[in-house]
């Protein structure tokens, strides 16, 4: 199976995360229990074939070639299948992680800016790193175990009563009390795995944060304190973990006894029925082989349950893991509303911004200049964010003119690689040399006294060398170069006169072919504006300005 990207299904009383990662596994399960149906039919052989052996060699002194010769051939088989299955059931789970994976990066990827940044990152990331494979544990082992649960010992069963249908029985008779202790113990291990999860969570978010803030927890003499607290939330899920394991220990534990006590049971039932003390149906008169069938098939019949004792932790695990996934398959009411109605002219309708209030419904035009304008906080940047996608509004929508081609954001803190300023320049475009060297020139990058070196010259990384007007002019530079729709955040707020001019002119003329929108205080750009949309002023007069 390939990678592939996962899309949520229509609403289901399980979490989609769980849902979705079945439907990617679920041919691969199939083809894994087939393996372990095969696996369990060989095994029945190899009994038969070992209690034939060993009668004929205690009975008669001799050895049985046809049973040996099967008890080869079953045991080299079983050894290949046990192989295949372990292989195929690794790659399998390890394929649904990926899968769970990507399509978290895909969500992460089209989710809003400020959506995106409300999520928990810790907890986020200590559960991209845990939960995907979880889930494939879930979906994969524990889903293979459950199927072999109904099947192994039916078939099993179905051997023993071959030879005598009372030692049949006898299985059958304590296989619901073993079901009837996974119901008792499943309640227990699903809280204390949701437990588990919630304590990492907390630990991870609490890490993230305090390592995002540890210049201020050194300024402060905070580390001690800083460091019990996670001391604190490490002890939480460790005695999380702890007490998950320890109830799955005693699940398997309690089967185990029970399979045992079954086990032996049927032993002494055999052992008076061979020594002739006792007449047991169905245990005495029986051939030595026989009898060493039934004790050899016996461990064969709980050994599907006791694989799913292992693995039904990880059946809680998994579905904690499914529920804390949530947000990255959910489309929900919030991401619709994120989205909006598609607009049938470009523009935006019903928009409501965060901290700023709504915003009459405007119209964007194909090519041009448009200018935000109005008093600080009145929402120029947000509403500029809200256009470029970077951030959700409250309500309403958004359609931006043109074929979807790449946007260029403008602003103070544009994004910069480290190498030379022609790079920069050109950064995600294919120009030309000669382009690159005629858009600095408009900018007057190629020649600025205070960055001497011309295309050459370096810019170090995080483009510390830069001043804050220079990274605008090279953002407006790379603008010219690229065909999409610009977006610039006070592109002269920083810029001396002759600076602001040569970047008023390069967006006039970048939007001869293109949108360009800009939030400014500048009245000198708002005024070279095509149209202009004022916030913080009473609706009847945003629509006339």
């Amino acid at each position: 199976m390939t990678r592939r990207s996962l899309r949520a299904r229509p609403a289901s009383s399980e979490p989609a995360a769980l849902v979705l990662a079945r439907g990617a596994a679920r041919a691969g399960v199939s083809r894994v229990h087939g393996l372990q149906a095969l696996r369990c039919a060989v095994t029945l052989g190899l009994a038969v074939a070992l209690a034939r052996l060993a009668g004929a060699l205690i009975e008669t002194g001799g050895l049985d070639g046809l049973a040996l010769g099967l008890a080869g051939v079953c045991l080299l088989a079983g050894a290949g299948l046990g192989y295949a299955i372990e292989t195929r059931g690794g790659a399998l789970e390890a394929e649904v992680a990926a899968a769970l994976l990507d399509a978290a990066e895909a969500r992460l990827a089209a989710m809003p800016a400020r959506a995106a940044a409300d999520l928990p990152r810790g907890a986020v990331i200590a559960g991209l790193q845990r939960h995907p494979a979880a889930l494939a544990r879930l979906v994969v082992g524990h889903a293979a175990a459950r199927r072999m649960m109904g099947l192994g010992p039916v078939l099993t069963a179905g051997a023993l009563a071959l030879v005598s249908w009372q030692a049949a029985l006898a299985l059958l008779l304590a296989t619901p009390v073993m079901i009837v202790f996974f119901a008792l113990v499943g309640g227990m291990i699903r809280d204390r795995a949701a437990a588990q999860e919630a304590a990492l969570g907390r630990l991870a978010t609490q890490f993230a944060d305090r390592v995002r803030t540890l210049p201020t927890i050194l300024s402060a003499h905070g580390l001690s304190r800083e460091t019990d607290k996670l001391d604190r939330r490490l002890r939480a899920y460790a005695d999380g973990t702890m007490g998950v394991l320890a109830v799955a220990f005693l699940n398997a534990g309690v089967l185990d006894f029970f399979a045992s006590l079954a086990i032996a049971i049927l032993a002494v039932f055999l052992g008076l029925g061979h020594l002739g003390l006792a007449e047991v149906p169905g245990f005495a008169h029986l051939a030595l082989w026989q009898s060493l069938l039934i004790l050899l098939l016996a461990p064969e019949y709980f050994l599907p349950f006791r694989r799913y004792a292992e693995l039904y932790h990880a059946k809680a695990e998994g579905e904690a893991a499914a529920a804390s996934l949530a947000w990255v398959f959910a489309e929900d009411a919030e991401t619709a509303r994120e989205r909006g109605p598609v607009l049938a002219v470009p523009g935006a309708r019903g928009l409501v911004l965060p901290h700023a209030g709504p915003v009459a419904d405007f119209d964007l035009p194909e090519t041009g200049l448009v200018a935000l304008t109005g008093p600080s906080g009145a929402g120029k940047s947000t509403l500029l964010r809200v256009l470029a996608g970077v951030e959700a509004p409250l309500a309403g929508a958004v359609r931006l003119p043109g074929p979807g081609l790449r946007a260029t954001w403008v602003s103070l803190d544009t994004p910069i690689p480290a190498g030379t300023l022609a790079a920069a320049i050109a950064d995600g475009t294919p120009a030309t040399p000669e382009a690159v060297a005629a858009a600095a020139a408009s900018l007057g990058l190629g020649d600025d006294p205070h960055w001497p070196g011309g295309l050459d010259a370096p810019v170090r990384a995080g483009a510390e060398n830069l001043s804050g007007g220079q990274r605008v002019r090279v953002a407006v530079a790379r603008l010219l170069l690229r065909p999409g729709t610009g977006f610039c955040d006070e592109p002269t707020a920083k810029l001396d006169p002759a600076n602001a001019a040569r970047v008023r002119h390069a967006l006039a003329r970048a939007a001869r072919t293109r949108l360009v929108v800009v939030a400014t205080h500048d009245p000198i750009l708002a005024a070279m504006a095509d149209r202009r949309i004022a916030l913080g002023a009473p609706l009847s007069e945003r629509q006339a300005a």
